[in-house]
C-alpha cells in the first residue's frame, strides 16, 4: 500500500491508548532482581552506571535479602521498549560481581491472575444470612421478578452491570488476534468502567466472528446485563452487529470504538474551534480514515455543524460516484465533498482548517501541513504512531491532538464511555441516541471554560473527576426531555 494516497480505512482506535501501556518516553518498565557481591568494589554503583550507560533509568531500589556475602536487591528500570530492555540486561550481565537472578515485566505483573474479580455486596456470616441470600428465602425474590421483570433491575446485578463484548477481530492496532488474546483489553475496559464511573462491567470474548452467532450469543446472555458495550469488532461487521442487537434488545447497545471516540473528538473539535475563534460551520476539514471510528467521528462533526469535509478511504477521496464505496461511504458521499475533489489527501490540505486522521502512522510530514490555513487544527489519532509527529508540526498549527498519553490533548474514549453507561443505567433508557452522544460531547467540552482554553488544553484528562458525572448528566437530561427514561430522576 502506498502511503502517498491510500491511507488505511481501518483506523487504529485512538480511544484505546489508555489500555495499551503508553506511559511516556520510558514506556517499558522491568523489575530486575540481582545479587550484588560484597567485596568492596562498589557493585551497586557499577550496576546503576551500567544501566545509565545503556540508556536506561534506575528507579526504586529495594533490599530483598542481606547476607555477609551478598545483597539481593530489586531494581525498577525504565527503558524505551522491550528490545531496549533486553539490551540493558545484556549490559548488566557483563558487570563484575553482579548476578542477574530474575527479570520481570511490570505490565505482565499487573495482569497476573487477571485484573478484575467479583466481590459480594453483603456478607454470609451465619445460617440466617445463608437462607436470606440463597435458598430458601431467595425464592420470594425470584417470584417477584417473575411477576414483574422490571424488578430485576433493582433486585439483581442487572441494573448496574455492563457486558463488554468482543470477538477479537479488531483489537487495538494488533488486528484480528482472536477472543482469548483480546481478553486482557476487555478486562482493562471493565476496570475503567469501575474506576471512572463506579459502573460494574464484565468482559465476554466470544469464540466466533460470525455476525449471526454474535447476535445470538449476546441476545442469549442479555438478561444478565443492563447494557451492552461492543468493543474491538471489525468493520463492517460491527455495524450489522450493533444494528441487529439494538433491534432485538430493550437495553442500550453501544459500540464504543465508534460512538465513544466520536464523542471525544466532537468535544475536542468544539473547543479547538473556540480557541481559534472560528465557528464549526466555517471549518474546512480533511478526514483520513473511514473505518468504524472514522465514520462515527465524521458524522459527529456533521451533527455539530461542520459543512465542508473531504474524506479519504484506502482508495482515495470519497465522493458521489466513486467506485468501490461501502454502504456507509455511500452515505458519506451524499453529504460531504460536494465539489467531488478527486486529488490526494496531501493536495486536499491546501487552505483547509482541520485534519482528522484515524488511519495509519506517518502519513504526513510537518512540511505537508504548511499549506493549511493559519491556526490549523490537527487531530492525528492513529496509535501507537500518529499520522504526523507532534514534534514536526509547523508554526501555522494552532492546536494538536493525538491518541497518545505522551502528548497533551489525548483523544481517549475513556472520557466518554464510563459516563455514557452510568447515565444510561441510572435513567434506565432502552437505547443511547445520537442526541445523547451530541449532548455528551457538548458537556465534555463545557468542562473547560473559554478563559481556560490553551493549545495544550482543549480536552479534560481521564483523571478529571468531573468528567463521568458531566457526561452522565447530559445523557440523563436528554432521556428526561424525550421521555425515554424509565427511572424517575431528581
Amino acid at each position: 500500500m502506498s502511503t502517498t494516497n491510500k491511507p488505511d480505512s481501518a483506523a487504529a482506535d485512538p480511544g484505546q491508548s489508555a489500555d495499551n501501556g503508553e506511559i511516556g518516553e520510558r514506556s517499558y518498565t522491568m523489575i530486575v532482581r540481582a545479587k550484588l557481591l560484597r567485596n568492596g568494589r562498589g557493585a551497586l554503583a557499577s550496576f546503576t552506571a551500567a544501566v545509565s550507560n545503556a540508556g536506561g533509568d534506575t528507579g526504586d531500589i529495594d533490599v530483598v535479602q542481606s547476607t555477609a556475602g551478598y545483597m539481593l536487591r530489586d531494581f525498577n528500570i525504565g527503558a524505551r521498549d522491550v528490545k531496549h530492555g533486553e539490551a540493558i540486561i545484556e549490559a548488566l550481565k557483563k558487570v563484575a560481581d553482579v548476578e542477574i537472578m530474575q527479570v520481570s515485566d511490570v505490565v505482565f505483573l499487573k495482569h497476573l491472575g487477571g485484573k478484575i474479580s467479583i466481590q459480594p455486596t453483603s456478607e454470609v456470616k451465619n445460617r440466617v444470612d445463608l437462607c436470606q441470600v440463597y435458598t430458601p428465602e431467595v425464592a420470594r425474590v425470584c417470584e417477584a421478578i417473575k411477576n414483574d421483570p422490571e424488578k430485576a433491575f433493582n433486585l439483581t446485578m442487572k441494573g448496574k452491570m455492563v457486558a463488554v463484548i468482543s470477538d477479537g477481530s479488531r483489537v487495538l492496532s494488533l488486528g484480528n488476534i482472536g477472543p482469548l488474546a483480546a481478553l486482557p483489553v476487555m478486562e482493562g475496559k471493565a476496570m475503567l468502567f469501575k474506576r471512572f464511573a463506579n459502573v460494574d462491567a464484565f468482559p465476554i470474548c466470544l469464540a466466533t466472528q460470525n455476525v449471526d452467532e454474535i447476535v445470538a450469543a449476546v441476545t442469549a446472555i442479555a438478561p444478565n446485563f443492563g447494557a451492552i458495550n461492543l468493543e474491538d469488532i471489525q468493520s463492517p461487521q460491527c455495524y450489522e452487529v450493533e444494528r441487529r442487537l439494538r433491534a432485538a434488545l430493550d437495553i442500550p447497545v453501544f459500540h464504543d470504538d465508534q460512538h465513544g471516540t466520536a464523542i471525544v473528538v466532537g468535544a475536542a473539535a468544539i473547543n479547538a474551534a473556540r480557541f481559534i475563534k472560528k465557528p464549526l460551520n466555517k471549518l474546512k476539514v480533511v478526514a483520513v480514515g473511514t473505518g468504524a471510528a472514522g465514520m462515527a467521528c465524521i458524522k459527529m462533526l456533521i451533527d455539530l455543524g461542520v459543512q465542508d469535509i473531504i474524506a479519504f478511504n484506502k482508495d482515495g477521496a470519497v465522493y458521489k460516484g466513486a467506485k468501490g464505496l461501502t454502504e456507509t461511504e455511500e452515505w458519506l458521499a451524499e453529504r460531504t465533498n460536494l465539489d467531488c475533489f478527486k486529488g490526494t489527501y496531501k493536495e486536499a490540505l491546501k487552505k483547509r482548517d482541520m485534519f482528522l486522521g484515524l488511519s495509519v502512522g506517518g502519513l504526513l510530514s510537518g512540511e505537508d501541513l504548511k499549506v493549511m490555513n493559519k491556526k490549523a487544527i490537527i487531530f492525528a489519532l492513529a496509535n501507537p504512531r500518529a499520522e504526523v509527529a507532534p514534534e514536526e508540526v509547523p508554526a501555522n498549527v494552532a492546536v494538536m491532538a493525538t491518541g497518545s498519553s505522551k502528548y497533551p490533548n489525548q483523544i481517549n474514549n475513556a472520557l466518554a464511555f464510563p459516563g455514557i453507561f452510568r447515565g444510561a443505567l441510572e435513567a434506565r433508557i432502552p437505547q443511547i441516541s445520537e442526541e445523547m452522544c451530541i449532548a455528551a460531547a457538548r458537556a465534555l467540552a463545557g468542562l473547560i471554560k473559554p478563559k481556560e482554553l490553551d493549545p495544550d488544553y482543549i480536552i479534560p484528562t481521564v483523571f478529571d473527576s468531573r468528567v463521568a458525572k458531566a457526561v452522565a448528566d447530559a445523557v440523563k437530561q436528554i432521556a428526561t426531555e424525550n421521555g425515554t427514561a424509565k427511572r424517575a430522576l431528581r
